[in-house]
């Protein structure tokens, strides 16, 4: 028994099978994946099973899912969004982070910690887990709503602060020639260099060689998406600021171009694997024996994070004019550390800065965190109505910014046209004379492009793409309209609209009257056929019924 379990192949099975089992209790008791990896970690380390023998290959595995991670942040990071929550991205993200390093190190220093170990536990305090919001969010159907976008908007900001802290400390950890600032400005210069490159090739040869890897396959974009997260990440860790900086910026190059979105999308699978084993390893080297001394600090610490970050959320927000309900559930978004917290703590101990009980008080603080944070995120609204009389004095009279933003959505997206061909297009102009706001997807790079060069929306993506919703504004959308005729492309389609909760009408394309007939069973609302309307000329008029919110005239009827 035991040769096998020396075997590296076989030691790898068992921690997944592991992981697998932990992380299905976990999702019964609703806790995110992390908190189960870290379980997972100290099951096989030292402390209970130790089967974690294969130490290198794992770090080898937990380096890659680190890079992927900083990698998919650098594709997130739209400054659009930020320009669309106006000021208060900025203003939220950068007040909390300074309002938390700030009372966190005084914190740190009243319970006796050095003016360093408190410098890293009031940073780690600092970050929220961007993949944790936006999962949560995204499972209660609000990654839409206006504190929905509030959140990530911030979050954003946090994760451009943590990548400058991963900055400056692999500078700090460097070799020292003549001081700590000179060190730190040589690896600043670096960075600029490097940026400078990055940028030329952004402009020059990323977006030609993209459309190249695109016409041929998809799966080759990937493979290129990844093989140049590595590239970077091994250059950032070469000239100074670490490999995680690296594969950041190797994200932001990408973040411009039409097919982020479809990249984002297809690693998010491989980076959750790849992140179960940073996760175990942390889990597995977490000293059980020094929790016991830290429970009291990092019961402080928690305490500080689950109310101290959503108080300063709703200060800032209700000043700037957002009623109370969306800065309390903006709030909810920083009641926790993050995944950052944990490789920062890891990088600390990396550099000898802090010792590995400080690594354990952190942990502990983001297992509590986590942990209490995801149930205040699901039971949100309800712990909103409960307290709401109380948080009155966060909100102005007149909360004037609130107002303007709703003001400002409506002037929504009537139409999304899926498929973007002549058909397509007709039906396009045809919309777009009566008055109506489109928005097109395809999955051919050039038909967006020309859709975009003609000042209209457009969206890259495929509609056999199970996240494809994900990347459409659903909410906003009352009409979504598939001009593909394929009747398993517009069956899929329509379960997952329907699996995302989609309220709005959905009408498909068919050439076949039976196929026509199954996909109104399913839930269709209404079905075109391109050479009947090509005669009639009257698939407008049918549209418009869908329009018509009063009525049910779109309803489970077949237009011919």
């Amino acid at each position: 028994m035991d040769n096998i379990i020396e075997n590296p192949f076989f030691e790898l099975a068992a921690i997944l099978i592991i992981a697998a089992l932990v992380g299905l209790v976990g999702r019964l008791l609703k806790q995110p994946l992390i908190v189960s990896f870290i379980a997972v970690g100290i099951l096989v380390g030292p402390w209970a099973l130790d089967l974690l023998e294969s130490v290198e290959q794992v770090q080898l595995l937990a380096d890659i899912g680190i890079a992927i991670l900083l990698f998919a942040i650098g594709l997130k990071l739209d400054l659009k969004l930020i320009k669309s929550t106006g000021k208060i991205a900025l203003m939220t993200g950068l007040g909390q982070v300074i309002f938390t390093s700030f009372f966190g190190y005084l914190i740190a220093t009243a319970l006796g910690f050095t003016p360093m170990t408190a410098i890293y536990v009031a940073v780690a305090l600092t970050f929220s887990s961007t993949i944790i919001i936006v999962k949560l969010l995204s499972d209660k159907k609000e990654i839409d709503s206006l504190h929905g976008q509030i959140s990530i908007g911030f979050l954003i900001v946090q994760d451009i602060v943590v990548v400058l802290a991963m900055i400056f400390l692999s500078a700090l950890g460097a070799e020292e020639t003549t001081s700590p600032v000179f060190d730190t400005g040589i690896v600043f210069l670096r960075g600029l260099a490097m940026l400078a490159v990055i940028g030329l090739l952004m402009k020059f040869v990323l977006p030609g060689v993209i459309r190249i890897i695109v016409a041929r396959s998809q799966e080759l974009l990937i493979l290129f998406a990844i093989a140049w997260a590595m590239i970077l990440a091994a250059a950032g860790d070469y000239l100074g600021f670490s490999k995680e900086v690296g594969a950041f910026i190797g994200g932001v190059s990408l973040a411009s171009t039409d097919y982020r979105e479809i990249v984002n999308s297809k690693l998010t699978t491989l980076r959750d694997f790849l992140l179960l084993f940073f996760f175990v390893t942390l889990g597995a080297e977490l000293d059980l024996s020094l929790v016991g001394a830290q429970i009291r600090p990092a019961l402080i610490f928690s305490f500080f994070v689950l109310l101290g970050n959503p108080l300063i959320v709703l200060v800032i927000m209700g000043l700037m004019g957002y009623k109370k309900r969306t800065s309390f559930l903006s709030g909810l978004a920083v009641a926790q550390i993050s995944e950052f917290s944990l490789i920062l703590a890891a990088l600390g101990l990396q550099l000898g800065h802090i010792d590995d009980e400080t690594v354990g008080l952190i942990t502990l603080v983001g297992l509590i965190t986590i942990g209490l944070s995801t149930y205040m995120i699901l039971y949100s609204h309800q712990i909103f109505e409960f307290i709401s009389p109380a948080l009155d004095i966060f909100e102005r009279k007149d909360p004037y910014r609130e107002l303007r933003i709703k003001q400002m959505e409506e002037a929504r997206i009537d139409v999304i046209i899926i498929g973007l061909g002549r058909y397509g297009n007709n039906i396009a102009k045809s919309l777009e004379r009566e008055g109506r706001k489109v928005m097109g997807v395809d999955f051919d790079p050039s038909e967006v492009r020309k859709w975009k060069d003609k000042g209209k929306e457009a969206q890259l993506g495929d509609a056999e793409d199970p996240d494809l919703p994900g990347l459409l504004p659903l909410k906003n959308a009352r009409v979504i309209i598939s001009t593909l005729a394929d009747y398993e492309i517009n069956l899929h389609l329509l379960q997952i609209l329907k699996h995302h909760n989609y309220q709005g009408r959905i009408v498909l394309t068919q050439h076949h009257p039976d196929h026509a007939q199954e996909l109104v069973k399913a839930g269709a609302d209404m079905i075109l056929f391109p050479f009947v309307d090509a005669v009639s000329g009257g698939f407008i008029t049918k549209l418009d019924d869908c329009f018509d919110t009063g009525k049910d005239k779109c309803d489970n009827k077949i237009k011919q």
